[in-house]
């Protein structure tokens, strides 16, 4: 038996914010954005077609799902960004207004660095040592 995790939800305050920030400043595609309700969608996005899990994008509907956007695993890294071109990503990343924790940094698994999202989730852009 194969298992994988295919899709995580990220709580965000609007669903075509939340799409233009990982569109314009993340290179996300949107593999699907349909209408559920009038209030409701199914947004999701992904770096990639081919690679990894992808990102449910939820609009909170509740007070108490908004008090936790930006802040869904308690101040810890909530996702990690895997790149095979690091310097690129940081670059393109940093000149659309990604805000940055820390410099990139060099580590014996690769290279590594915190940035915020839109809301304030903690991730890492991460390229990992190729293996021999």
């Amino acid at each position: 038996m194969k298992r994988s995790i295919t899709m995580l939800t990220l709580v965000v305050r609007n669903y075509d914010e939340a799409i233009a920030y990982f569109v314009g400043a993340l290179r996300f595609l949107i593999l699907e954005d349909t209408a559920m309700s009038d209030e409701k969608r199914w947004v999701v996005v992904a770096p990639s077609h081919d690679t990894g899990a992808s990102l449910l994008l939820a609009q909170a509907s509740t007070p108490e799902q908004a008090t936790h956007i930006g802040d869904q695993t308690g101040g810890r890294v909530a996702l990690f960004l895997g790149t095979s071109d690091f310097w690129d990503d940081y670059e393109y990343m940093l000149a659309h207004g990604v805000h940055f924790a820390e410099e990139p940094r060099r580590e014996p698994y690769g290279h590594v660095v915190v940035f915020f999202d839109l809301y304030g989730n903690k991730w890492d852009l991460l390229e990992l040592n190729e293996l021999d």
